[in-house]
């Protein structure tokens, strides 16, 4: 038990070290302890696994007593089961390769140490977030995660648009988590509790589609919008690119983005319960993989084409959710987590060489000069574009093969959209690394590999980006899914309140068809892009000369300046009004009126308080013939009154 509660206690304790003292931590020290963390946390998550396997039933471990109102208890505590496992060891895996790489990635930046202390605070809330017992501490991490967002994309707070880009990230994802917490407040009054273990069991006596539940589950799924990037909460992550280039990998790839994902696995009776909020989320995944697909094909900055598919990726993971197929969803989690790091960790190798240059058409040719960036950075491409036999493949492959049982039509357009991210990514690896150097002379000169530290983590995630795929391999080839077995308990409720509930293989015929059809539209694509781009022999326009259609997806269908004419302008005006006119001549009239009114009578009053005693005297003489003019002028009133016969 004291080793779980030590899994998060690591990172917080690098957090602290480094926090407190960055400004007396040599860079190198910091570095080692906030890796030393990361890497604790992952032998941690190591040491449960075996402690859980020795039972495999879900292990609760009680920190503390927390909030009792009435007969509602909510326990700060975690909960070690094959779910929070396996993101343990993908936060804490993926997360310690990217602390290592940041290492040589930030060693010049001055604020070396409080970077570092970040990413410590991030994967601290992070853990919370995942081994969290109940929707409460579930909550906490969301916030944490949150928070270290906002401090890690505006790390370099001296440039003002990277400032813009962490407040837009924390507020749209305030936006979304506005809906989480009111989902976890009807799940209070619904059921009395906030711990999986006792929610999902009294889910189990509730029917299919009651209202109840399709409320909790859309608002739950609000806050996933708003933290995994969904239309119309997604325009936050592009920008988020503005963070260095680990902070992309670790946040946008592996991590922060997956966990609305990771709420609706856990959530997974409560959504089985409620299948029109499940089709809702599949084809907002649709709509939000198409769109976020289409925008990436013109884009010209590396980590911008990384971001846009990013979002893409996360659309599918959500299409999965919503056809029910969770296990594909989480599959293509994992694998996603492997391929979409190395791609960022990439990128920022090649910025690296090209001391800070992101625009692809300032490059080509690099493959000569950083090949082991080169090498590493085309399997993350052959990965996510679904070529077998590496990761990308299974488990996109499967993940379409579940929304073609449930939908015809939606598995055409995810299709189309893994065509387009395979044209996208060739054509940014083309433009990236084949034909002639475009950039400058002193760039030319300044290219160089990376340090250790740096390709290091680029190879092991070149590793697991062509062999992660094999945890879940097709039934045609004969092999075990040791990634479904291994998730199967935590879909007992589904499965109780669902009989049929991952009840309809599909036959291997049509597993065949299917697996085909994704594997020829992704080599088609590539060739179309090798025909356009390869050896650099086609070079995107400069921003001026873009025109038309092209200039429209560009520039993001203008979603942004949409936002801006729709939300914050108006805001803004509203603000302007109180600010201008209500503050200083309402709140501040009213509240300066009282004070002018109560100086200008105290004005008048202090006179009566002389230290004459003449004056008292003859006040004293009014005042009493005032009395007895009042008292006299009521007895006349009165005789009148009488003779007059009023009464």
């Amino acid at each position: 038990m004291l080793l779980i509660k030590l899994i998060p206690l690591f990172p917080l304790i690098g957090f602290l070290i480094n926090g407190l003292g960055f400004r007396k931590i040599s860079k190198g020290l910091a570095g080692w302890i906030s890796t030393g963390a990361a890497l604790l946390s992952f032998v941690g998550a190591f040491m449960a696994y075996q402690q859980f396997s020795e039972t495999s039933q879900p292990i609760i471990v009680n920190i503390f007593d927390w909030i009792t109102v009435g007969s509602l208890n909510i326990n700060f505590s975690f909960q070690i089961d094959q779910l929070s496992i396996l993101m343990l060891f993908v936060v804490t895996g993926v997360g310690t390769l990217i602390h290592v790489y940041s290492m040589g990635y930030m060693h010049e930046d001055e604020s070396f140490g409080k970077f570092f202390a970040f990413l410590n605070l991030f994967l601290f809330s992070m853990l919370l977030l995942v081994m969290g017992s109940n929707y409460v501490v579930m909550f906490i991490g969301w916030e944490g995660v949150g928070l270290c967002s906002y401090l890690l994309i505006g790390f370099w707070n001296k440039n003002f648009e990277y400032g813009n880009a962490a407040r837009k990230a924390f507020i749209m994802n305030r936006v979304g988590d506005l809906g989480f917490l009111i989902g976890i407040f009807l799940i209070i009054n619904q059921f009395g509790s906030v711990e999986y273990a006792e929610v999902f069991e009294k889910a189990k006596s509730l029917s299919v589609g009651d209202a109840i539940i399709i409320a909790i589950t859309a608002f739950l799924f609000i806050g996933a919008m708003g933290k995994s990037a969904q239309i119309p909460l997604y325009t936050w992550l592009p920008d988020a690119m503005a963070g260095p280039t680990p902070v992309s990998a670790l946040i946008h790839a592996a991590t922060m983005v997956t966990s609305g994902l990771y709420m609706i696995v856990r959530s997974n009776i409560l959504y089985t319960l409620a299948p029109q909020t499940l089709e809702f989320v599949g084809w907002i995944g649709l709509a939000t993989a198409l769109f976020a697909a289409t925008i990436g094909i013109f884009q010209n900055d590396i980590k911008k084409v990384l971001a846009y598919s990013t979002v893409s990726q996360l659309g599918y993971m959500f299409m999965a959710m919503g056809v029910m197929a969770y296990t594909s969803g989480f599959f293509h989690v994992v694998t996603h987590a492997f391929f979409k790091a190395l791609l960022f960790l990439g990128a920022g190798s090649v910025i690296h060489a090209m001391g800070g240059e992101q625009d692809i058409r300032r490059m080509g040719g690099l493959g000569s000069k950083i090949k082991i960036t080169a090498i590493t950075f085309l399997i993350g491409t052959i990965a996510i574009s679904g070529i077998p036999p590496f990761a990308g493949f299974f488990s996109k492959d499967e993940l379409l093969a579940h929304v073609y049982e449930h939908n015809k039509l939606m598995w055409a357009l995810a299709v189309l959209g893994s065509m387009m991210t395979a044209f996208y990514m060739f054509r940014l690896y083309f433009l990236t690394f084949t034909g002639k150097f475009r950039g400058t002379y002193e760039q030319e000169h300044h290219l160089h590999e990376s340090p250790f530290s740096m390709t290091l983590p680029l190879m092991v995630l070149a590793v697991l980006s062509i062999v992660g795929g094999f945890i879940g391999m097709p039934e045609i080839f004969h092999f075990p899914h040791l990634l479904a077995d291994f998730l199967n308990p935590i879909y007992v409720g589904s499965k109780a309140v669902n009989p049929e509930f991952g009840a309809t293989p599909i036959d291997h015929s049509t597993e065949w068809m299917l697996m085909g059809i994704s594997v020829a539209a992704a080599v088609v694509s590539i060739v179309y892009a090798y025909v356009k781009y390869g050896n650099s022999k086609n070079i995107p326009a400069e921003d001026a000369e873009i025109t038309g259609l092209q200039k429209t997806i560009y520039n993001k269908y203008y979603v942004d300046e949409a936002y801006w004419a729709t939300f914050v302008n108006p805001v803004k005006r509203l603000s302007n009004i109180f600010a201008n006119v209500v503050e200083p001549k309402g709140f501040d009239g009213v509240v300066n009126g009282v004070g002018r009114f109560i100086n200008t009578f105290s004005g008048i009053t202090r006179k009566l308080q002389a230290g004459n005693t003449g004056y008292y005297l003859f006040a004293m003489v009014i005042g009493i013939a005032v009395i007895l003019g009042i008292n006299l002028g009521y007895q006349v009133l009165e005789t009148i009154k009488v003779f007059i016969g009023i009464k």
